[in-house]
């Protein structure tokens, strides 16, 4: 009978299992945002630190240090993200208006409700209201800038099918962004004693009249 023979049994290398593991670099920014967003929900942005969001995504501060330098950097990719998708999903959602100023008005007034009940938004407006003052008083941010590419194709297109009012394009453009911003920042304690969907019928009607032709 042959004698069995017996394999020593191999020492795991220290680098095994190292396939399977995250490179730093490769860790997608929806991993670091979410962590983000997380923090800014329970403690409000300015008791927000990248090491505690470092904690929350699982991953190194260098990870993070790479990726966005300051608190401030993160928390503006996080806000384009949140804010910008909200209002690609309102603007698909009036796809079926009857021509572009009404899917525009529509638009316009759905995306004010839906970023005053987002809580990202409240969070910042209830917690750290002076840190969107900057893009109040002193430069338009990326999400504004996004606002006004959707405003743009719209008001664009209500000049083609004849249903907005002719005029310099990026004039109406920053005129309904500046409208429709103050409803966002303010509609809370506007309501105190006004209506909310009062409010914003008066919203409906205050485009819809500076956009007819």
């Amino acid at each position: 009978m042959q004698a069995e023979r017996h394999t020593a049994p191999r020492r795991q290398s220290a680098l095994a299992g190292s396939r399977d593991r995250v490179a730093p670099g490769r860790v997608p920014d929806d991993v670091l945002l979410d962590a983000a967003r997380q923090c800014v929900l329970t403690a409000g942005v300015r008791r927000t630190t990248l090491a505690e969001i470092a904690r929350t995504a699982k991953v190194s501060r260098m990870t993070l240090y790479r990726r966005f330098p300051d608190v401030r950097s993160i928390l503006a990719a996080l806000m384009t993200r949140e804010f910008g998708s909200l209002l690609r999903g309102v603007a698909s959602k009036v796809r079926t208006a009857r021509d572009a100023r009404d899917r525009l008005v529509r638009s316009a007034v759905a995306g004010v409700r839906a970023l005053v009940a987002d809580p990202l938004m409240r969070t910042v407006l209830d917690v750290d209201a002076e840190l969107v003052l900057p893009y109040i008083t002193q430069r338009l941010g990326a999400t504004q800038r996004l606002a006004e590419e959707v405003l743009r194709s719209l008001i664009v297109a209500g000049h083609q099918d004849g249903s907005v009012r002719r005029g310099d394009v990026a004039a109406q453009v920053r005129a309904v962004l500046l409208v429709v911003q103050s409803f966002v920042l303010s509609l809370r304690p506007a309501t105190a004693d006004v209506g909310e969907d009062a409010l914003l019928d008066e919203l409906r009607h205050l485009l819809t009249g500076a956009l007819k032709p």
